[in-house]
């Protein structure tokens, strides 16, 4: 799994995987079987690492960062004050680094072996991070990090061995409230608050494709399929829409996707 996911505990059912308590003050969260306690009401950001390497989980609650190794839930990292508040958590595809992204200062970046930060990533003037997600190329692997200025949304690109800003391109007038890259890095997804849906090609940064009105409310996640054919896209207004890009790999690089949109699920 390449993506974060939050949820608010105390809004879950108690036969979820991630349960609460009815009657307690603790919310508890079941990864393969093993419960890790939480407050409860209090969102919590969960990534997974997407690497072979012990160190599988990261978890964020009331800006509080904690890396756990598996199987045995043992808390390798543990950072009360990582951000006033984390947007979001992203793994390294070799699963080394942990980035987090949040308000009151800059992003930051974890070494998981040695649980220290590493680098940090700072903002322009009134800029505000949103979203992080690593490429998972082979090739030429960077770290995506939306952002928001006064004039809409941006994507900034860092290297990963100095951490230093590529290139900041806007590409929506809008805020972005979901942000997802594709498995084979030649994709970038952006959902907004309006209910849209753009798909960008990673190498220009070109928007290729808008599905205006995707959603009658707002995006809250995006996920590629593993061939990268395929968008899914969820909203606010409790709907899930498919899009099915046809022929991404031959027509990645080309001016234009041709994009069939599904039906609402």
């Amino acid at each position: 799994m390449r993506s974060c996911r939050s949820w608010t505990p105390s809004l879950l059912p108690s036969s979820s995987s991630q349960s609460s308590s009815e009657y307690g003050h603790q919310a508890r969260v079941r990864t393969f079987g093993v419960a890790v306690e939480f407050d409860l009401g209090k969102p919590i950001i969960f990534c997974v690492n997407p690497s072979n390497i012990p160190w599988v989980d990261g978890v964020v609650q009331d800006g509080k960062l904690r890396v756990f190794k598996w199987p045995s839930m043992e808390i390798i990292l543990d950072e009360a004050n990582s951000h006033a508040s984390v947007r979001d958590l992203d793994f390294s595809p070799d699963g080394k680094f942990l980035v987090s992204v949040g308000s009151g200062g800059p992003g930051r970046v974890w070494d998981v072996t040695s649980s220290k930060p590493v680098a940090s990533l700072p903002k322009e003037q009134d800029e505000i991070f949103a979203f992080c997600r690593f490429s998972h190329s082979d090739k030429n692997p960077v770290l995506y990090i939306t952002s928001m200025r006064g004039q809409g949304g941006s994507i900034v690109r860092w290297e990963i061995s100095s951490w230093k800003r590529m290139s900041t391109k806007q590409v929506v007038r809008d805020p972005v409230c979901a942000f997802n890259v594709s498995a084979d890095g030649k994709l970038l997804a952006v959902g907004t608050i309006e209910g849209d849906v753009l798909i960008i090609n990673s190498a220009n940064m070109h928007v290729h494709n808008v599905v205006r009105k995707a959603h009658l409310g707002l995006v809250t996640a995006l996920m590629f399929s593993e061939d990268s054919r395929a968008l899914v896209s969820a909203s606010l207004d409790s709907s899930a829409r498919v899009t099915v890009i046809k022929d991404a790999k031959k027509n990645a690089l080309k001016t234009c996707h041709r994009l069939e949109s599904g039906s609402r699920l």
